[in-house]
């Protein structure tokens, strides 16, 4: 192997991380230890009966209740009481007191606030209709269901978010795609403990395969993806499950339509 397929097999190695299950509040991906420089995340792991405080500073912060039940409060917005994957989003320079009812998870979004968003809170509904919540993409065995959760159409100043689940041994962001002059995008799994596993795949350039590195992901890793493309497999018997994280360069290329599929693999292309 080359020197410069080793360099590439060690940058993709580092852009997976394992997030800490200790309670409090933790930095998992951040501009001075990570890759990514404008998609940042946390991890609040809170015991039941105890409360954060959680202050955005020049960040827009959009926590998503992972597991357990929670409490927002000291603010004039938010004042709901959350259940699993309920979500919010707060702008710079605004604080919301969180209270765990029973022992909670959050995983927290995080970007430059840039003067566009405002405190919303976004409840959970799996029974919501296909439409610009609830979403299938892809088919066959490339299919997997999407809940946005800070979806395009909310006001944000970088990020967009949601929820997507495979199906059963199933591929997600398949064909592969990348966004990397727009956006950044950090893919964060849940609902898959050990010994469940699912693959997330890195590369950098169309059809280059050979140097691509197969991360193994479970609950609690997290995935940069600052370039290049990122698609993923499930175990068989299983479902891979993430939060995913698109933050792009300015608020003008706040977008969920500028995926560029590979062309390899694109089966427009292929049919021609």
């Amino acid at each position: 192997m080359s020197n410069t397929n080793t360099d590439t097999k060690t940058r993709l190695e580092s852009w997976k991380v394992q997030s800490s299950e200790e309670p409090g509040f933790h930095k998992v991906i951040t501009p001075d230890t990570a890759e990514c420089q404008e998609a940042q995340i946390f991890r609040l792991n809170l015991p039941a009966g105890q409360s954060y405080t959680l202050e955005s500073g020049d960040l827009e912060l959009h926590p998503v209740l992972i597991a357990g039940k929670a409490k927002l409060s000291d603010h004039d917005r938010l004042d709901q009481e959350m259940e699993r994957f309920d979500s919010f989003y707060i702008p710079g320079q605004d604080k919301v007191t969180i209270t765990a009812l029973e022992d909670s998870i959050f995983y927290i979004a995080g970007a430059k606030y840039e003067g566009i968003g405002q405190p919303m809170f976004r409840k959970f509904d799996a029974t919501l209709p296909v439409g610009d919540i609830h979403q299938i993409h892809g088919s066959g065995s490339g299919q997997r269901e999407v809940m946005m959760t800070l979806a395009p159409g909310d006001e944000a100043s970088r990020l967009i978010c949601g929820l997507t689940w495979s199906g059963d041994g199933t591929w997600t962001s398949w064909p592969p795609h990348q966004h990397e002059k727009d956006l950044e995008e950090v893919y964060c799994y849940f609902d898959m403990p050990l010994p469940r596993f699912g693959f997330h795949i890195s590369y950098l350039k169309s059809g280059e395969v050979e140097d691509l590195v197969a991360h193994t992901v479970h609950s609690g890793t997290m995935v940069q993806a600052p370039c290049g493309y990122h698609p993923t497999a499930a175990a068989p018997g299983g479902r891979n499950a993430y939060l995913w994280v698109l933050a792009s360069f300015s608020p003008a290329q706040r977008s969920y339509d500028l995926a560029i599929t590979d062309p390899v693999f694109d089966p427009a292309k292929q049919m021609d």
